[in-house]
């Protein structure tokens, strides 16, 4: 897979991960759950169409063109992460430590990936 596939994957993997947290926010301000079939399911489907792909892709361009900075464990590591978030993020009782630190760690991951990618 080329390199501005797996890039447009982490932009909009970035882009779930934001939408996510944001979501999280308001669930904890209103104490509202989210509907699974109307908001959770259609969410995490869309997210993990996109992961299913990303994580086999980011890791094998990072297996032949080895970083510094990131490594391919740390790929299927986010990936982990953000099909977690994604369903967490519609129900007000998740542990707010954990789920940020999910977030913050998703969003290094694909911002050093993207960056990494953007390079010429």
């Amino acid at each position: 897979m080329n390199k501005e596939i797996i890039l447009n994957q982490t932009n909009e993997l970035i882009e779930i991960t934001r939408r996510a947290d944001l979501e999280y926010n308001n669930r904890r301000e209103s104490k509202e759950k989210g509907d699974f079939y109307e908001e959770v399911k259609p969410f995490a489907d869309h997210a993990h169409s996109i992961l299913k792909e990303w994580k086999v892709a980011a890791s094998n361009y990072l297996i032949e063109q080895p970083k510094k900075n990131i490594h391919q464990n740390q790929v299927a590591a986010t990936a982990e992460n953000i099909e977690l978030v994604v369903v967490q993020c519609f129900f007000p009782e998740t542990s707010y430590k954990r789920f940020k630190s999910y977030i913050q760690s998703s969003l290094y991951v694909l911002e050093q990936l993207g960056a990494i990618l953007e390079e010429r």
